[in-house]
């Protein structure tokens, strides 16, 4: 043994006695006590993580939603003892509308309102359909935990499967570009924290009691090779029944308790056996208690409290899924939006280069106008009508990429081929929080945002894991004590022979051994008249301790990285709060500026249609003002597009968007709609479109 190791093998006894004392083995937190709130995390040695930071708002608790079985729960033993193994059929999900969209059908058409699509999306997307799911699969790790199994984990990451909503237009092809992959929550390896260690450390004792037992019947017959120790018998004859039972459970306090319960009856021909049938029972209950590694509710109920946490980051989970979708749908709509008034300004275009190209026609035939005129008319006609077709598609486009993310199923053909109206407009009313600082737009980010409240949670979890690696570093030391008693009886052996006699081997006198039946042997087992007790201490030491050094430094550097982490997301909101309400100035100015060369176009275009009639102008110089006046239109729409999504887009980062509509979370997370139906500020109803004026081009008409 080198000098090291002998230098730590004479330290071991004062090793021991200071471990007792170690913080690391104090009793901690009951497992079942009540989840507390969110403080602002701290590390490990008692220093502020982040002062300047409110400490996030809760996610409400989604455990009480009226859902058919709680997971958390298992199946009792009264009433029915053979509920608990029994398999639990999980309900099948309904891959129909939950919400109808028929209620929607008028006329052969699908009248939306932005509100009726965040219902339908919060009954029938598929993305918080499956993250609903999520919240049942965590109860079940509650379930494992209580047992003192370890934790299987769930998915707490992003689904972004619901496509669309990104773009106003598509340009070439198009088509899906989600991905499946989560991009935020608390799903192991995001942003680069590795999370190996979590889990780790002693294992907990399994609280589930365990019940085994052995019913056996041998019958055996053996040849002897030496009949004097065998009686004189060729051969014995054995028949034994075996009855043994054992039980055997954890606690949280790192106590094991066995107890076993064993019987037999033989029944031989062997002379040396005073007793056949003979009656053996015997009990041994036993107690070991961890002293050091092990010992305590911290280390024992530690998955306890982990499941409890990863339930909570669960249902911050689910409200984040619920924000996003919600969030990606409204893009949806502001995108049919666009495609909708897109696709209706290029109908008026297409009304207007009709109108000047049959106009020009009728002054050709009179011969007041050049052919080349009809012929530059015509050209306008069929970029129009090209455009109009490229806009329809993009329409058709956009139905769908609605459709796909507020229904789940469309085999109604009814459904399927209904086009979709989008029946509000957003309102350029200014929104508080354009006028708020900085300052307060962060703070409410910081309060509200699931991510920081995931964040939080995780490093709760780091901070259990580190307690658990500490308790590792311990040697295993386990005082156990037992007590049993063992008794003996049956019926005199027929066959029992009296050595000792003369002649020797003669039968002993019935009764010479008195018969004791099972009640007696019973009884004799636990009274103490032949018992079995000690007592004793186990230890395991593990010279050097490598392994576990490791791994509890390891488990301090993923929670330094968490740390990071979190510094790292209020610095991400900060940045992106900021950017957004810059994005909305931005985006108010270029709708004012839209708004004002749509105007301005639009003037033009009279004017010019004006000096036309007047013969003041030429097919070229209108077609040319029609053509701005189309460019001008669709920058208004693109621009009203973008403050219609960037204002949706501060409302996610701030995730105030469930309470600002009056959403309730609770009815997301049954699958239902709500009582009230969304109540989304900031809409108006489209004013009907002009319809195109007709250009009097008759020289000799007065001019009007």
């Amino acid at each position: 043994m080198r000098l090291r190791d002998m230098q730590g093998a004479a330290s071991i006894a004062l090793l021991l006695m200071s471990m007792l004392t170690q913080p690391g083995m104090a009793q901690q937190t009951n497992p079942t006590a009540p989840a507390q709130p969110l403080p602002v995390t701290n590390d490990t040695t008692g220093r502020p993580g982040i002062p300047q930071a409110p400490a996030p708002t809760p996610t409400e608790p989604l455990f009480l939603r009226d859902t058919s079985i709680d997971y958390t729960r298992p199946k009792s033993h009264f009433w029915n003892p053979i509920a608990p193994y029994t398999a639990t059929n999980v309900p099948a999900q309904d891959l129909g509308n939950v919400t109808k969209l028929g209620t929607l059908l008028r006329d052969g058409k699908i009248y939306l309102s932005l509100a009726d699509a965040v219902t339908l999306s919060l009954t029938n997307n598929f993305d918080i359909a499956i993250a609903r799911i999520n919240l049942d699969i965590a109860d079940t790790d509650i379930l494992r935990a209580k047992a003192g199994s370890s934790l299987r984990g769930v998915s707490t990451g992003l689904l972004t499967n619901t496509i669309g909503g990104t773009t106003t237009t598509i340009t070439t092809g198009g088509g899906p570009g989600a991905t499946s992959i989560g991009v935020g929550g608390g799903g192991t390896g995001v942003g680069g924290i590795v999370v190996s260690t979590n889990g780790g450390g002693p294992l907990p004792e399994n609280m589930d009691p365990v019940l085994s037992g052995q019913l056996e019947y041998q019958a055996q017959s053996a040849p002897q090779l030496n009949t004097l120790f065998s009686g004189g018998l060729n051969s014995l004859t054995t028949d034994t029944a075996t009855y043994n039972f054992n039980y055997a459970q954890g606690f949280l306090t790192g106590t094991q308790l066995t107890v076993g319960f064993n019987n037999n009856r033989v029944t031989t021909n062997n002379p040396f056996s005073n007793y056949s049938p003979s009656l053996t029972t015997s009990f041994q209950a036993t107690a070991t208690q961890h002293l050091l590694q092990g010992f305590g509710w911290g280390v024992n109920g530690r998955f306890i409290l982990q499941a409890k946490n990863d339930r909570r980051i669960t249902d911050s989970a689910f409200r984040q899924q619920v924000l996003y979708t919600i969030n990606q749908v409204e893009n949806i709509y502001w995108a049919l939006v666009s495609a909708y008034e897109d696709e209706q300004a290029k109908e008026r275009q297409l009304a207007q280069s009709s109108q000047l190209t049959s106009d020009n026609r009728k002054q050709l035939e009179i011969g007041t106008l050049a052919p080349l005129d009809v012929v530059n008319s015509d050209s306008a006609v069929a970029s129009d009508k090209q455009a109009l077709v490229a806009s329809k598609t993009n329409l058709e486009y956009q139905q769908l990429l609605m459709k796909q993310a507020i229904a789940r199923n469309l085999n109604d053909p009814q459904l399927a081929a209904a086009p979709i109206v989008p029946t509000d407009r957003v309102a350029l009313d200014r929104l508080p929080e354009e006028d708020l600082g900085v300052e307060d737009l962060v703070k409410e980010a910081y309060v509200n945002n699931p991510q920081i409240e995931q964040a939080v949670l995780n490093m709760k979890n780091n901070e259990i894991t580190i307690k658990a690696f500490k308790n590792g570093l311990l040697p295993v030391v386990d005082a156990y004590a037992f007590y049993g008693g063992s008794a003996l009886g049956g019926a005199q052996n027929p066959n029992a022979s009296n050595f000792g006699s003369v002649p020797p081997g003669q039968p002993y006198p019935p009764g010479t051994f008195p018969s004791v039946g099972y009640g007696d042997v019973f009884q004799n087992t636990f009274n103490n008249n032949a018992p079995n007790k000690g007592v004793g201490v186990n230890m395991t030491i593990t010279l050097r301790n490598r392994t576990a050094q490791a791994d509890q430094a390891r488990s301090q550097m993923e929670y330094r990285q968490s740390q990071m982490r979190l510094q790292q997301l209020y610095t991400l909101i900060r940045i992106q709060v900021t950017n957004q309400q810059y994005a909305l100035t931005n985006d108010r100015a270029q709708v004012q500026a839209a708004q004002a060369a749509r105007d301005f176009g639009a003037q033009s275009l009279e004017a010019e249609q004006k000096k036309y009639k007047l013969g003041a102008s030429t097919t070229a110089l209108v077609l040319q003002q029609g053509r701005n006046l189309a460019v001008d239109e669709n920058n208004l729409i693109s621009a009203t597009a973008a403050y219609a999504r960037d204002r949706a887009a501060l409302f996610q980062l701030l995730a105030n968007t469930l309470d600002r509509y009056g959403i309730s979370l609770e009815s997301a997370a049954q699958g239902v709609a709500g009582a009230q139906a969304p109540v989304i500020p900031g809409l108006t109803v489209p004013k009907a479109p002009e319809a195109p004026k007709p250009i009097d081009v008759n020289p000799s008409a007065p001019p009007q």
